[in-house]
């Protein structure tokens, strides 16, 4: 009983508060400039040498929901699975811009991703002081030296994907988490943290619920922790994020709920493909900490107890999202600045094979960053200079208004964020089966028979688009469509050198000749 009594006091930890708020004469202020200025240079050449496409959330959960928001355009199609929070962000930064004057295409498009890099350089900012003040200098050189080199760091961390700003909000918790040792922690600042990237993306509290359990079980003081923590942090991020929400979604919406009751009580999510249980054991994990790998392994064999619990998120983390039938390499993203401790540990100990080890690290991370980041899947985006560039097209004839149609698996390429004109576009719709009645999937129909869906789509010559984006796989199979209509191509842009099903190694963009000269003699009458 004297012990629960003891668990359950409030007690008074002025002593230690004092001591929280030392500076630490680990590092001068000198050092914390260097690493300052190194992170943010870096992640700056990161976001600029990262000119590819990943995956449509980076572009359909964020800048383009911001680009609606603001300029009011395309239309909301949004089933409330998603919160408004991460895309505010964005909008805010496009209405600033619209306000000035200055909504050019270019600073829509690297605005938001440069901010993006500048959050990623502050959490590897905080993780290199972290392992500092946990270990030494010369473990937290290597740990930030394996942060940094890491392809699917360098890959993701600049994109605007809901996972990205969720890693570098985890590596900003951590650094205020109580490990063993730490002296920068502040439970009312890491359960911030956690709160702002469950509202983000609420799959974050998968990760940070072993973390949570273990700070609650060591805490002493567990009623206060309560009372002054988690039910006012907690309570304040759930009113926050559902009072955006159903100010956006004009109704009441509480998308926490939503995303868990669509994505796993109904498994929507299947819907967008699903593998076996063991994918992340036999290859997700793998890829994602690539060649970091061995290192890992061997920092796992090193590591003090104190990063035990570290090693327990990674792995509870890789066992849970493996019971979800939907797998993606990005869902276990978060998870990985916590295995760079481990590998960083190993660099540490390595001693004579150090730099043949921080070489090999170095060119085998360098080569699938270059090569995923400038030129696998970069066709998505080019493609889209190519439709832009029709926005002058539209203003010099009120009749000669481009009318474009995106033959593609839908949201294979980012839309009006990356076009910001009006321009008439359209891609073939895929929502999610969510029970409503008389429900049917437009592109599942296309590619049964596209042929047959454009003849019947498309009656009249009149109504034809003028131009048809589509992956050279498609080519052949509606050939005698784009013949009979007079479709000539008028640009063949690179995709990836890895087609897969109904994606191409290159993108075609067809011109309707017929339709361009008839709005053409009209514009003479």
């Amino acid at each position: 009983m004297e012990n629960l009594r003891a668990r359950l006091k409030f007690g008074n930890k002025e002593e230690d508060v004092k001591l929280r708020k030392r500076r630490s004469l680990l590092y001068s202020k000198e050092d914390q400039t260097r690493v300052v200025v190194f992170s943010v240079v870096f992640r700056l050449i990161n976001c600029l040498l990262v000119q590819s496409s990943f995956v449509p959330d980076e572009y359909w959960q964020s800048v383009e929901v911001s680009h609606r928001m603001v300029f009011s355009y395309p239309s909301n199609t949004s089933a409330g699975i998603r919160g408004f929070l991460y895309p505010l962000f964005f909008a805010f930064l496009y209405k600033i811009l619209h306000l000035m004057n200055y909504d050019s295409v270019l600073l829509l498009i690297w605005l938001p991703r440069i901010s993006q890099a500048l959050l990623a350089a502050f959490a590897d900012v905080k993780f290199f002081f972290l392992v500092q003040t946990l270990e030494n200098r010369e473990v937290a050189k290597w740990a930030f030296f394996c942060q940094m080199c890491s392809w699917f760091t360098w890959f993701c961390c600049t994109r605007t994907l809901t996972n990205s700003a969720e890693t570098s909000i985890t590596c900003l918790a951590l650094f205020y988490f109580p490990l063993p040792g730490s002296r920068s922690h502040s439970s009312r600042k890491y359960l911030a943290l956690v709160a702002l990237a469950v509202i983000i993306r609420p799959t974050a509290l998968i990760v940070w619920f072993p973390l949570i359990v273990y700070h609650f079980w060591h805490e002493d003081n567990k009623l206060r922790l309560i009372t002054h923590n988690y039910i006012p942090i907690g309570t304040l991020a759930v009113a926050v994020s559902t009072a955006i929400d159903c100010l956006f979604y004009e109704k009441w919406t509480l998308v926490q709920w939503n995303f868990v009751k669509f994505n796993i009580i109904h498994s929507v999510a299947d819907f967008y493909g699903s593998h076996p249980w063991h994918w992340y054991f036999t290859q997700g994990f793998a890829v994602v900490i690539g060649p970091h790998l061995p290192f890992f392994l061997h920092g796992c064999a090193l590591a003090s107890r104190r990063y035990k619990i570290l090693l327990a998120a990674v792995v509870w983390t890789i066992v849970v999202y493996s019971l979800l039938p939907h797998k993606e390499f990005r869902f276990i993203y978060p998870v990985l600045p916590f295995c760079m401790v481990f590998c960083g540990t190993s660099l540490a100990h390595l001693k004579a094979w150090r730099r043949a080890a921080a070489a090999f690290l170095l060119v085998a991370n360098l080569v699938p960053a270059l090569y995923t980041g400038l030129v696998h899947q970069r066709g998505a985006l080019d493609v889209m200079n190519h439709v832009q560039a029709l926005c002058d097209a539209s203003n010099v004839s009120a009749h000669l208004q481009p009318d474009v149609l995106f033959l593609m698996p839908c949201h294979s390429t980012p839309f009006y964020s990356h076009v910001h004109c009006p321009l008439k576009m359209r891609f073939l719709e895929c929502p999610p089966d969510l029970g409503e009645e008389g429900y049917f999937e437009e592109a599942k129909r296309f590619f049964d028979d596209p042929v047959l869906w454009l003849r019947t789509s498309f009656p009249h010559k009149s109504s034809l688009p003028t131009h048809l984006v589509l992956f050279d796989v498609l080519k052949k199979e509606i050939s005698v469509f784009l013949q009979e209509n007079n479709f000539v191509r008028t640009a063949e842009i690179f995709h990836t050198h890895f087609p897969e099903g109904r994606v191409g190694g290159s993108i075609f963009i067809y011109e309707s000749f017929n339709k361009t000269l008839l709005k053409i003699n009209q514009d003479h009458r």
